[in-house]
């Protein structure tokens, strides 16, 4: 028995689909096909030339994200960075591997969407207020129909970072991505007394009273639901890693 090893997650297939997708593109990027300035292809055309789903799309272009090579404007659609702008030592999620790296990242979000709720319940617009709801209603969708509406749930979040008016909290949480929502990287429904499908209605529900004090333009209660909120997501998996090294 090794108490200090972390539990590390279950192995996926050598590289995934959205991994595939990421690097065709990256490559396009570095060969200039696609160059600075440049509007990428849109999700329709991607999904036709790659022959692989809208979620897949969507997750390869927030690694794209991720790396620090490209930005999605809200109803305009991704654009490659100049290189000037692309950093030298982009954020490498890839790195976050074991429960104890979800984690560490669960701490920075903790850190860093608390204080994102709070300005945001003061800053935000009603038309920013409209696509939290409507995040919050395609998260709901996506359980309905059995998935795990991790995009959803990405973009309820990236949401709130608009509404700070901040554009570091804005570009940080880009930079983030989707490997932010610890269910991208392993089952967290698994760490739940409750079935999977009732453990992903209850975070919708800690979802919505995060929504209702934007709402309500309550800065205190929108950061204490955020945090309680991430808080529980970060205990799920703490038990889960206790229970691991008992092993």
């Amino acid at each position: 028995m090794n108490p200090t090893k972390a539990p590390v997650l279950p192995r996926r297939r050598s590289i995934s689909l959205a991994h595939e997708v990421m690097n065709d593109l990256m490559a396009k990027i570095r060969n200039g096909l696609y160059k600075p300035g440049e509007k990428l292809p849109t999700e329709p055309e991607v999904m036709a030339e790659q022959g692989v789903s809208r979620t897949v799309v969507r997750e390869a272009i927030s690694r794209l994200q991720a790396a620090g090579l490209v930005e999605t404007r809200h109803g305009v659609g991704t654009f490659v960075l100049p290189a000037t702008s692309q950093p030298t030592h982009p954020l490498d999620f890839s790195t976050v591997v074991t429960i104890r790296d979800v984690l560490a990242m669960l701490e920075l979000r903790i850190s860093l969407e608390t204080e994102a709720a709070g300005l945001a319940a003061v800053r935000r617009t009603e038309e920013q207020l409209e696509r939290m709801r409507l995040a919050l209603q395609a998260f709901e969708d996506g359980v309905n129909r059995g998935e795990t509406s991790v995009e959803a749930d990405y973009q309820f979040h990236m949401q709130i970072a608009l509404a700070t008016h901040n554009k570091y909290f804005e570009d940080f949480y880009r930079h983030l991505g989707t490997a932010t929502i610890p269910r991208t990287r392993l089952d967290t429904s698994q760490f739940s007394p409750e079935p999977g499908q009732s453990y992903l209605y209850r975070t919708n529900r800690e979802h919505e009273n995060i929504l209702d004090a934007i709402a309500r333009q309550d800065p205190q209660a929108a950061s204490a639901a955020m945090r309680m909120h991430l808080t529980n997501s970060r205990e799920r998996l703490k038990r889960a890693s206790e229970a691991s090294n008992k092993d």
